[in-house]
């Protein structure tokens, strides 16, 4: 669990992480340096309940993914058959777990992650839907859902957590450790399922770093980010880091300029999940190739 001041959740999220059934769980969290009291709040959690243990505390990590890229590196993970990661302040349901281990078992699958049920401070909730069918290369452009829904097998684990040991200043790159997972485990041969059933409430709030992208001010944000070529410039990173790089598909469009842009719009039916991301994806890349801001690869 990656925490910064999140004294108002934590408690909530951490008894609903250690009520869940059929499973034997420990809970390791590293507190980004806050101003609301979260690491005394954990270490007295800690101090009382053995499943729970607080990392030496670091230095500023500046965003969630370089926290869980921290715990990724510095958590034993050999004594456990799964590991999985959990935000601040969200509500898992109480089978969320072994739902998990049970369909991970019936498909063979390394990684597992489910759609999740958003809700806001006002009562309202959505649906987030991530669960439709995988793409050849939809890892190279987005993630398996939220990260917080995600399991892991140990190996998988235990792969990934040897890229960022090896790699670590490499991976500061990348934002999203969640994209970097999924990515890293399709590019590698790691079977995934993604679970239709709701597995948890995805709680939406002005401090997210990243949320749903639902309304005007979100869908502006998103657009902004990626016509200034951040996505392109991540998935570049991401294919680089997970072994992609001499892939015929990423060399097309990774150092093909305004061609390559429009090469991946042609090809957008691979790239994306959901049919709408799939046209608003073809559509991007056309934009970046007509403005010229593919140098931001």
């Amino acid at each position: 669990m990656a925490v910064f001041n999140g004294v108002r959740w934590v408690p909530e999220q951490l008894d609903t992480i250690l009520s869940q059934v059929g499973v034997s769980v420990s809970v390791m969290v590293s507190v980004d340096p806050s101003v609301d009291g979260s690491e005394s709040l954990i270490g007295m959690i800690a101090g009382s309940d053995c499943r729970v243990c607080l990392l030496p505390m670091s230095k500023r990590f500046g965003g969630a993914g370089r926290n869980f890229y921290r715990l990724l590196r510095d958590v034993d993970m050999s004594g456990f058959d799964y590991v999985c990661y959990a935000d601040q302040d969200d509500i898992w349901h109480s089978e969320k777990l072994w739902r998990a281990h049970c369909l991970m078992t019936e498909k063979a699958a390394h990684g597992y992650s489910s759609n999740v049920m958003a809700f806001w401070p006002d009562g309202k909730t959505r649906l987030v839907d991530k669960a439709q069918p995988q793409r050849q290369w939809d890892f190279s452009f987005e993630a398996a859902g939220p990260g917080c829904t995600y399991v892991m097998r140990q190996d998988l684990a235990l792969a990934i957590q040897d890229l960022i040991r090896s790699r670590w200043d490499a991976v500061q790159a990348v934002a999203l450790h969640d994209w970097l997972s999924y990515a890293f485990a399709r590019a590698n041969g790691f079977k995934w399922v993604i679970d239709p059933r709701v597995g948890m409430q995805y709680r939406q709030h002005s401090a997210n770093q990243v949320g749903v992208n639902a309304g005007w001010r979100a869908f502006k944000y998103r657009v902004g980010k990626v016509l200034g070529g951040w996505g392109t410039a991540q998935a570049a990173t991401i294919a680089s880091l997970v072994g992609l790089d001499n892939a015929a598909f990423v060399r097309r469009w990774k150092s093909g300029g305004r061609l390559g842009m429009l090469w991946l719009a042609l090809n957008a039916n691979q790239c994306r999940r959901r049919k709408r991301d799939r046209v608003l994806f073809a559509l991007s890349c056309v934009t970046l190739a007509v403005l010229g801001r593919t140098h931001k690869l």
